[in-house]
């Protein structure tokens, strides 16, 4: 963890490319700084996945409207300013990702950042330990 998930109207894949607005905002994240400097999220523990959504209704209908959803989860323990640091960064890059379709048409945005109260969580695949450091 943490997880970006995306869920999109398909319509905006022939306007900006998705994949790279996937590594935007995994970048993104590797940004994101704690209260002491330190990187907030492991390397090899950040995902994005985007989804186009293969059925949706936006709006009232009455014109071309697209929709895009962010929603990061991460685990707890993470300081309430570093859970805003973390959606600012995110909102920033997809603000900024975005800003050429905004200025053609319509598309409702909306990031959202939760903490999970996990009851089960295992790691157990071999990608953390090509990103531990010695």
């Amino acid at each position: 963890m943490p997880h970006l998930v995306i869920l999109y109207t398909p319509d905006l894949e022939g306007e900006t490319d998705i994949g790279a607005l996937c590594r935007t905002l995994a970048d993104a994240m590797l940004t994101v700084k704690d209260e002491q400097g330190a990187q907030v999220f492991p390397t090899g523990g950040t995902r994005v996945l985007a989804y186009p959504a293969a059925h949706h209704a936006v709006a009232d209908g009455s014109g071309d409207f697209g929709f895009c959803w962010f929603n990061l989860r991460m685990g707890r323990g993470r300081s309430d300013a570093v859970q805003q640091a973390a959606g600012r960064a995110l909102a920033d890059a997809a603000r900024a990702h975005f800003a050429p379709v905004l200025a053609r048409r319509r598309v409702g945005l909306t990031l959202q950042v939760d903490v999970g109260a996990e009851v089960f969580d295992a790691k157990f695949g071999n990608l953390h330990p090509l990103f531990a450091r010695p």
